[in-house]
């Protein structure tokens, strides 16, 4: 049988840590939540592997690393309250719940949906709740937020999104120029939302966070 519990320890000490992670909370937080419970059955074994892990319909479950260093760049507090956009099978949002004081989780899927909202309350996180619905349209109904996470590629975020975040909010999202990738995180000061690149990341475009073509005569 896997002991999962030491390979988390594993991808902390040689994942996490040396990607200059080192906020108390996210190593906690990565060590408690058992990352092979929020992945599809069949690359359970994979769980701990330093890689995007494949979900249906192109979309990934970030790599630890990445999503590790995401979390970080948020500079997270404890009261805060967030939107996880994507949130997959849920370990994102399990990672916010350990960490915040509410998070609200986004999956067009149903079934996705469905499964992830099972996993975290069996893990005992009632302080998250999974909606369905379009990841481009966020919750707003539950907001605002201090913070959301998008869990994937974007062209742009639209503003039905970014419009969800508290003044002081930040927004952490991985924009995609072709192959290459940058994550940034937005900062929002009243009316004002300004973003600064943190790190090199690539994913999968997210629907509804690609650019609009540009037509030319």
């Amino acid at each position: 049988m896997a002991d999962f519990a030491l390979r988390r320890r594993t991808m902390v000490d040689t994942q996490i840590r040396p990607s200059d992670v080192t906020k108390f909370p996210i190593i906690q937080a990565m060590l408690e939540v058992p990352r092979e419970a929020f992945v599809p059955g069949e690359v359970r074994e994979a769980a701990y592997m330093g890689e995007h892990l494949p979900l249906d319909e192109g979309r990934v479950i970030l790599d630890p690393r990445v999503l590790s260093k995401m979390l970080d760049a948020l500079e997270i507090e404890p009261e805060d309250v967030a939107l996880d956009l994507g949130c997959g099978l849920g370990y994102s949002t399990a990672l916010l719940a350990y960490m915040c004081e509410a998070v609200v989780a986004v999956e067009e899927d149903a079934a996705r949906v469905a499964e992830a909202q099972t996993t975290l309350s069996e893990r005992g996180f009632d302080n998250a709740a999974v909606l369905e619905g379009a990841l481009a349209d966020g919750a707003a109904k539950h907001g605002p937020y201090d913070i959301i996470l998008v869990q994937g590629g974007v062209e742009t975020v639209p503003q039905a999104i970014t419009d969800q975040l508290k003044d002081g909010g930040r927004i952490a999202a991985i924009f995609m120029d072709g192959a290459l990738g940058t994550v940034q995180v937005g900062l929002r000061r009243g009316d004002r939302l300004s973003w600064r690149e943190a790190f090199n990341a690539g994913a999968p475009l997210l629907d509804g966070f690609r650019k609009e073509p540009v037509f030319q005569f």
